[in-house]
């Protein structure tokens, strides 16, 4: 969950909530017991339309995390201040330091709202293209004559071996990207890897 990083601090997934329970196809005239097994975050993530939508939601959140960089560095310079000032009068010291509580109250509240709007737009376009997803893999089904079709992404599948030979994921990438064209024609550079968006760099500026 390809995905896209925006800034340096915030990576955004594009599949991390996303998981689907194994899904049982269509059967088809064939022999009993065919089977395939399908990674769906995998194959979510390699399309040319979430790669494109890893790529929105990185231009969509930028300003966000540009902002949240900024106070981040806001907290580290008055934190090294009050780390540095040996000379400065109790005054001015408890104002720096009823300055980095406020700061890093913002801080945490607009990560908060940040991470929760991510969230919001990330399931939206998430579930979209997994719900096109299981039609893909059930018309893949028929037309190869599967018994059975295996998410090995989804929680609590016991697949301890499966065989290259029923892995199906790139098919299902490729008759989804034929079936479902992005916009542009190609599928947009892949982003890297996924981690939650970040805690502000340092702690409350507390007074001592």
């Amino acid at each position: 969950m390809s995905l896209a990083k925006i800034g340096s601090g915030c990576v955004l997934a594009l599949v991390s909530l996303f998981a689907v329970s194994p899904v049982p196809a269509q059967t088809a005239p064939a022999a009993a017991g065919k089977i395939g097994v399908v990674n769906i975050q995998g194959a979510i993530a390699a399309t040319a339309e979430g790669k494109q939508a890893a790529n929105e939601l990185q231009s969509q959140f930028a300003a966000r995390q540009q902002e949240l960089q900024s106070l981040n560095k806001q907290m580290n310079d008055l934190q090294q201040r009050l780390s540095n000032g040996i000379s400065l009068s109790d005054e001015e010291r408890n104002r720096l330091q009823a300055q980095g509580t406020r700061l890093s109250q913002r801080l945490e509240r607009k990560n908060s709202e940040m991470q929760d709007d991510y969230n919001a737009a990330q399931s939206e376009l998430i579930n979209g293209i997994g719900q096109k997803m299981i039609a893909v893999i059930n018309r893949y089904a028929q037309e190869h004559g599967l018994s059975l079709v295996v998410n090995s992404s989804a929680q609590g599948t016991p697949i301890l071996y499966a065989s290259k030979n029923i892995e199906i994921t790139q098919e299902i990438v490729n008759l989804y990207d034929q079936t479902y064209p992005t916009k542009a024609g190609a599928a947009a550079p892949a982003p890297k890897s996924a981690t939650p968006a970040p805690k502000p760099a340092t702690p409350p500026v507390k007074p001592r």
